[in-house]
């Protein structure tokens, strides 16, 4: 992945980010620290395609990803990309399996069900298969959350304070497991977080200051 100068603005008083440029390697983890409001999300949705910058462009395996369609777009997040949210963005009609389900089935690869059921138990949850989003804490929804992002085994994740809605002890789990997987399977991870022990896990990281990089 390479970031060319990108920004994006509100209107011409309000500018969220201003020429963020940084390349990624596969297999890289990369960690974006700030302060609240400095941008961090705002960045992490334009590096997966979710929103558009009002300049400036990110190439994914050589592709301008703001010269494709909408469509085009999430066809390539669907191939390529897994994302984790602070709001976790479960589908509430399905149980915590079929969520996890859910996107190994769109990918047509392996069996969606045991490949599901193996990532549910890798972040504790094997308990918890048939309940529905609303049945479950909001750490329990984040590791299904965190088990969908990686049920697909997508070459890049992003994952936007994964630890967030996490106690201490589960949230260490949850990291060795997306620094695990992110070996196992060369994923490149990004990881937005406040934690410098974590960023020190990752091979590199960015700082954004009021939306400008500073290191």
């Amino acid at each position: 992945m390479r970031v060319v100068d990108l920004c994006k603005k509100v209107d011409p008083d309000l500018v969220i980010l201003s020429n963020i440029r940084f390349e990624i390697n596969p297999g890289d983890a990369l960690a974006i620290l700030g302060a609240s409001g400095s941008g961090k999300t705002t960045l992490l949705t334009l590096l997966a395609g979710l929103d558009r910058p009002t300049s400036g462009t990110v190439y994914i395996d050589g592709i301008d990803l703001f010269s494709l369609s909408e469509d085009e777009r999430a066809k390539l997040r669907g191939k390529t990309i897994g994302f984790v949210f602070q709001s976790f963005q479960l589908l509430p009609a399905l149980t915590a399996l079929e969520n996890v389900m859910l996107p190994i089935e769109l990918s047509g690869r392996g069996n969606a069900r045991e490949d599901a059921l193996d990532i549910m138990g890798r972040v504790g949850l094997s308990g918890r298969i048939a309940h529905y989003p609303k049945q479950l804490s909001g750490g329990e929804q984040q590791r299904v959350a965190i088990a969908r992002a990686f049920a697909a085994r997508p070459r890049m994740l992003f994952a936007d304070e994964p630890t967030g809605n996490l106690d201490f002890a589960t949230g260490e789990k949850i990291i060795d497991l997306m620094f695990d997987l992110n070996r196992e399977q060369n994923t490149t991870l990004v990881l937005v977080t406040h934690d410098p022990e974590i960023a020190k896990r990752c091979g590199r990281s960015i700082r954004l200051k009021m939306g400008n990089q500073v290191e």
